[in-house]
């Protein structure tokens, strides 16, 4: 995007609808058209969401993987001088 120069008016935060083809089976497009309904929602607004929905679990899905990469070579156990720290503290709580 860097020497792209935006028409007049463009708003980078904000976009206008991009309309696109997207072939599904029958049944669930039959599925989806119900749940729209059932939502009250346009179909493009239950595609969207539904988009939207599985990109966020699959950004989570890969900060878990990354995670247990980390945590497979390094131990995850606490350090037992923080771990004896934390006790002290707690019983110092005046909650």
């Amino acid at each position: 995007m860097g020497d792209r120069v935006w028409p007049d008016g463009y708003n980078s935060c904000y976009t206008r609808p991009m309309k696109t083809a997207v072939s599904l089976p029958d049944d669930l497009f039959r599925s989806a058209e119900a749940e729209a309904r059932k939502l009250r929602v346009s179909r493009s607004q239950l595609y969207a969401a539904a988009i939207e929905e599985y990109l966020e679990r699959r950004r989570s899905q890969s900060v878990t993987a990354r995670l247990n990469e980390v945590y497979s070579k390094e131990p995850s156990t606490l350090d037992p001088i923080l771990n004896l720290a934390q006790l002290r503290a707690l019983k110092h709580d005046p909650w």
